[in-house]
């Protein structure tokens, strides 16, 4: 309940209504996030908001560390909370900014591994949504090959709970560029 909360809290709405005076779900692809804030507002707002956004995810599994190791629970539900937002109509983000947070705190490795390589999709294709969704998919094979650096070891030495936790994250960021993936297939 916490990490939803937590992930409810969406800086690019507050941030765009403080900033430029209006709601960025207003204004350019619709989505609260830190690419459509660029968009609209500017690279200032949307630097801050991929910074808060990354750190919902941080705060979140650290919260969860200390309460008791739920890490997948509250990494399933902060995403969920910035992509359905109790506090904002449930229409938030797509979860990218969230996701990497919640990865670079599960397992460092992985995390950094999924952002370099959506860094470079990204670049050599000019599409954001491209290495989001790309990293996401990674997100899951990198769980099956690297079983090191993780946080919070898990009690099933087989590694399934983290392939199902990485799989349900990838899936959810996955729904979230939907229209995007439609897109990008129609050229």
């Amino acid at each position: 309940i916490i990490a939803y909360l937590i992930g409810s809290i969406n800086f690019s709405v507050i941030l765009s209504k403080k900033m430029a005076g209006f709601d960025v779900r207003e204004k350019g692809s619709g989505n609260a996030g830190s690419t459509n804030m660029l968009r609209s507002v500017g690279k200032k707002a949307a630097a801050i908001t991929l910074i808060c956004d990354i750190l919902k995810g941080v705060v979140s599994i650290g919260i969860a560390i200390l309460l008791g190791n739920v890490l997948q629970i509250a990494g399933i539900a902060v995403v969920t909370g910035h992509t359905f937002p109790i506090f904002f109509g449930f229409k938030g983000g797509k979860g990218v900014a969230t996701s990497l947070g919640v990865i670079l705190m599960s397992n460092w490795q992985i995390g950094l591994i999924c952002l370099v390589f959506a860094l470079v999709l990204m670049v050599l294709t000019k599409m954001v949504s491209l290495g989001s969704c790309a990293a996401a998919v990674l997100f899951p094979v990198l769980t099956l090959f690297i079983n090191t650096n993780y946080t919070v070891l898990s009690e099933d030495k087989s590694g399934k709970v983290y392939l199902i936790y990485s799989i349900l994250l990838a899936v959810i960021v996955l729904f979230n560029h939907r229209s995007n993936i439609k897109r990008i297939l129609n050229g």
